[in-house]
């Protein structure tokens, strides 16, 4: 069995600094590595690696990150240069639990909130 050291989910960015900027900013992401091809930025504990050379299309990368609003979390994602194609929905009569966004490179995104709470 291998020792498993760290997971890291690599996107591809056409302006790696635009995007590394975006995470930090929306996120409170912190650049912990970073050369001329790639930035990687951990969120959380986790790893997202920002790897330059992308080609800026839409691309659905299953990066989920929980938040405590939706709501308030689509906006920041917007204010930051990112999209959110929809406005976060209510449903079963609670509050907004996902909202579906695009960050500056075309990377979709999701946002989620607890609902076990």
């Amino acid at each position: 069995m291998l020792n498993v050291e760290k997971i890291k989910y690599t996107i591809w960015a056409a302006d790696s600094d635009r995007a590394a900027s975006f995470y930090q900013t929306v996120f409170g992401a912190e650049i912990v590595r970073q050369n001329p091809h790639i930035t990687e930025l951990e969120i959380a504990g986790g790893l997202i690696a920002v790897h330059g050379g992308g080609e800026g299309k839409k691309t659905w990368t299953g990066i989920t990150l929980q938040v405590a609003d939706v709501v308030a979390g689509a906006e920041a994602v917007c204010a930051a240069g990112g999209q959110c194609p929809r406005e976060p929905q209510p449903e079963d009569s609670e509050p907004p639990h996902l909202a579906m966004c695009i960050d500056t490179e075309g990377n979709e995104i999701m946002l989620t909130r607890d609902r076990s709470r």
